[in-house]
């Protein structure tokens, strides 16, 4: 038998929430995950209970940034010709600095 699902307050979670989205949308939110370090349960959660999702700085983090990093470098050096950038590219680029400002946030008050 596994262990019993509980959050930080010590409170059983046995209900299962689950919705469907788009391709496109799983790799957003697999993306948003990735950079937040917090499992996708805990992510999901916080934002639909309009909780913040605060950054915890650890070497997942990181190379989550240094990777979306790269993909982004790679789609404007593609667009680099056609000066036009979709939608998609500018929420990940939006993203990633919402991250680094915290994580930037973090080193300075350890500072």
């Amino acid at each position: 038998m596994s262990a019993k699902n509980v959050d930080r307050y010590n409170r059983f979670r046995n209900i299962t929430v689950g919705f469907r989205v788009s391709p496109e949308e799983n790799e957003e939110i697999n993306r948003a995950v990735a950079l937040s370090g917090l499992s996708k349960q805990e992510y999901c959660y916080r934002c639909c209970m309009e909780r913040d999702v605060v950054v915890q700085g650890n070497p997942r983090v990181y190379k989550a940034l240094k990777n979306q990093m790269a993909d982004v470098l790679v789609e404007l050096q593609r667009i680099e010709a056609e000066n036009s950038i979709s939608d998609d590219l500018l929420n990940i680029i939006e993203l990633i600095i919402a991250t680094m400002y915290g994580l930037k946030g973090d080193v300075a008050d350890d500072e």
